[in-house]
């Protein structure tokens, strides 16, 4: 029976890549077809299909084109050409993907920029794109004006806002356009390994950087996720995540723009509205990302929660602790975990639904992948370990290791980086197994079995090392939330004067049932060996994270455990009494003063 499921395993993992290689992912960066000849020849195919189902409103396929080629017209008349770009800085709306889907046709890179931010922040991503001209939303006119005495340049601005007084009227100078698609003169110089889009990291370590996507890696970010989730013109694709991220923004709307698909299409993500959302307008697909599924976890059973059309979906983040509970209690019956970053040349497909597994190597595949290696890690100088020639060793099975990707001319191995050379730099690793060669460094820490089955760890950084030994904030946080009364545990570590490595911490919030900090500690030492529990934590009310659900830690981190830095209460293991007590002011000078000994 073993020998048979194994088979099927391997049978569903080679026909899986088969599929997704004959499917486009793996395309050539000469390439003279690019993003905007691909979606032109679906609107062509799916003309009268809806594309959008937003705020009670549809948008046919053929419709977005049209207003894609006012777009496209309007910024061609502007004088952009090929190769600039336009900062879009919008929230979710239908009007997003036809802006960037329009000036795709000239060749004019957009910035997908998060619309949640201002100030010296939204400044610097419309400075490292080196944009001319911000295209804003209706909501967006406040946010611009605390960005403008930090602007390097002068770009127009254009809105949907037809009385911001700061902007001029988008609406009104595109209905002035026509209609008929542009010349495709205009981008016929374009290859495959030309940028399209700037997507932008989460800037949860700092200022956010402007990744490069080819056209060759947008086509295959938004082709990748049709076959294995078998999308089709027949089914709607629920997208309540950010556009400006390239998991509902561009893999999210790719595998219904590829496919004649229709988007059903939030401005933003609603828990409480999330299965009103799916069953009322018979979503068949979902797209997920990071505390998501959480999120949803925690809610109050809802009464569509079970009724709805939902027959698959991916994403990434989704925590092992919470997967099949995810799947049994919401009658999803398989979801497509992958792994990989916008910028990076590393990714992985869970092709069989092997809970936990972010996708799998079996030895006969090994060869296809050999530009992707798990190499040992040095946690304490966040660095790989090297032996006594100077190059990397490669981790052993179950071992945790950092990923790396070997870059090349291949489509799948290149890594354009950033705008900014410096941050490029940073990301790339010379002499891994031999002289000279470069290899992009992914910045996480994962594992591989036996089986070839990958399981993503922690992210470098959030890893630490206490009493000698290295704690994973992603396996602490999995026992925290498992704990009556917590919602969502974000962990990380912070210096105690006079103690060697760092203490662990958790900002833990509360689902409103209580939590009881008597037993909590007796509780988190049946989950985790005594090196990991946390010795402190913050509570509060809401979890910090980015627009994409991921945990912000750096302000915590500097804020630490001292209680006149914050308005949260703060727990610390007393060693003497044995439980969790509260850290008053008293409490904290006896632990810088080592008192306490942990």
């Amino acid at each position: 029976m073993g020998i048979i499921s194994n088979l099927k395993r391997d049978w569903t993992t080679l026909s899986g890549l088969r599929k997704l290689l004959a499917n486009g992912a793996d395309i050539n960066p000469d390439s003279l077809n690019i993003v905007a000849d691909d979606l032109e020849a679906s609107v062509d195919k799916h003309k009268a299909n809806v594309i959008f189902r937003f705020d009670g409103k549809i948008m046919t396929y053929g419709e977005l084109d049209k207003l894609a080629n006012r777009i496209a017209n309007w910024a061609f008349d502007q004088g952009l050409r090929a190769g600039d770009a336009v900062a879009l800085f919008m929230e979710n709306r239908p009007e997003y993907v036809a802006v960037w889907y329009g000036l795709s046709k000239i060749g004019v890179i957009s910035g997908l920029i998060n619309h949640n931010l201002n100030g010296e922040g939204l400044a610097h991503c419309i400075n490292i794109a080196d944009a001319k001209a911000v295209i804003m939303g209706a909501d967006q006119a406040g946010q611009i004006e605390s960005a403008k005495p930090f602007l390097k340049a002068d770009p127009s601005l254009w809105s949907l806002a037809a009385d911001d007084p700061a902007s001029q009227y988008l609406s009104a100078a595109l209905a002035e356009q026509s209609d008929a698609r542009p010349s495709r003169s205009h981008r016929e110089h374009l290859r495959g390994k030309d940028i399209c889009l700037y997507v932008y990291t989460s800037g949860t370590t700092g200022l956010p950087k402007a990744a490069k996507l080819t056209q060759s890696r947008t086509q295959g970010m938004m082709r990748t996720f049709s076959t294995p989730t078998h999308t089709g013109p027949r089914d709607r694709v629920y997208i309540p995540l950010p556009l400006y991220h390239g998991t509902g923004g561009i893999c999210g709307v790719g595998i219904a723009l590829t496919t004649g698909a229709s988007i059903i299409l939030r401005k933003r993500f609603s828990a409480s509205n999330y299965w009103d959302d799916c069953a009322d307008h018979g979503a068949t697909v979902i797209v997920y990302i990071g505390e998501l599924c959480r999120y949803l976890l925690n809610q109050p059973e809802h009464p569509k929660e079970r009724a709805h059309q939902i027959r698959t979906g991916f994403g990434n983040g989704l925590r092992p602790e919470i997967w099949q509970q995810f799947l049994d209690r919401f009658n999803v019956p398989t979801l497509v975990e992958f792994y990989g970053s916008t910028e990076g040349n590393v990714s992985f497909l869970n092709f069989d639904g092997k809970v936990g597994a972010v996708g799998r190597i079996p030895k006969f595949l090994e060869k296809k992948f050999a530009h992707v290696a798990f190499v040992k890690f040095d946690i304490e100088a966040e660095e790989p370990v090297r032996d006594a020639n100077g190059f990397c060793i490669k981790a052993d099975d179950d071992e945790v290791g950092e990923v790396l990707g070997k870059i090349g001319d291949e489509a799948r191995t290149r890594f354009e980086g950033y705008n900014d050379p410096e941050a490029t730099k940073k990301k790339i690793l010379s002499n891994v197994f031999e002289a000279d060669d470069l290899w992009f460094r992914t910045g996480d820490l994962m594992k591989k079995d036996a089986e070839g089955y990958i399981y993503f760890v922690d992210r470098i950084g959030d890893t630490f090392r206490w009493k000698g030994e290295n704690v994973a904030t992603n396996e602490v946080g999995e026992a925290l939330a498992s704990i009556d009364g917590i919602a969502h545990a974000n962990v990380y570590g912070v210096p105690i004067p006079g103690m060697d490595g760092k203490a662990g911490m958790a900002a833990i919030t509360p689902d409103g049932t209580g939590i009881d900090f008597d037993t909590l500690y007796a509780d988190l030492s049946a989950r985790l060996p005594a090196y990991a529990v946390p010795i402190f934590i913050r509570v509060q009310k809401e979890a910090e994270t980015t627009g994409t659900f991921k945990y912000r830690k750096v302000e915590l981190v500097k804020e630490g455990f001292n209680p006149d830095n914050m308005a949260d209460p703060v727990w610390f293991f007393d060693p003497q009494k044995g439980v969790y007590a509260p850290v008053t002011h008293d409490c904290y000078e006896s632990i810088l003063a080592g008192t306490y000994r942990f």
